[in-house]
């Protein structure tokens, strides 16, 4: 079954360099990458984010941590993978949440760590089935950014301010 999974590089994987590994790694899925961006993550969409999680003690840290404000670079890089099997392929290589759970050969058991308050920094997100797939990616995205369409859309006239160039 074709399927597509929001893949973020978070914070501390864009600082320690592992952009390339990790999407090196992903490359081994053969899924297509259907939409890329570079973002910077608002308090507001980190919250929205992990919005189930706002019950747990960490929810604060994790908002952070999302944010960038661990790490001293406010970016993340969001994708949107598509294709057959999509979610359970990203999910087997991005392995279990907790790094030291995590596989050795995945990428959280490769490159993830666990902070001294017990915050996992694990690199990587992927969606976890596709009903948080597509509320991540609607989240993320916006229709047009994204290559296929993957849900139904409509045209819409806002009068919405645009940063433009100067």
């Amino acid at each position: 079954m074709k399927q597509q999974t929001l893949v973020l590089i978070k914070p501390d994987g864009l600082v320690r360099s592992l952009t390339g590994n990790i999407l090196t790694r992903l490359s081994e899925t053969k899924l297509e990458i259907v939409a890329a961006k570079m973002c910077r993550v608002s308090r507001e969409l980190a919250q929205e984010h992990y919005k189930q999680l706002k019950a747990q003690p960490f929810y604060n840290e994790l908002v952070q941590y999302m944010q960038g404000e661990l790490h001293g670079s406010h970016k993340i890089m969001a994708l949107v993978y598509w294709g057959e099997e999509a979610i359970p392929k990203v999910r087997e290589l991005a392995g279990e949440t907790n790094p030291e759970k995590a596989a050795p050969t995945s990428i959280r058991g490769a490159y993830g760590r666990i902070r001294t308050t017990g915050l996992f920094e694990n690199v990587i997100h992927a969606s976890s089935d596709p009903v948080e797939a597509e509320r991540e990616i609607k989240l993320w995205f916006r229709p047009d950014e994204i290559i296929r369409d993957l849900y139904p859309t409509k045209q819409a006239h806002k009068e919405v301010p645009v940063l433009e160039w100067a």
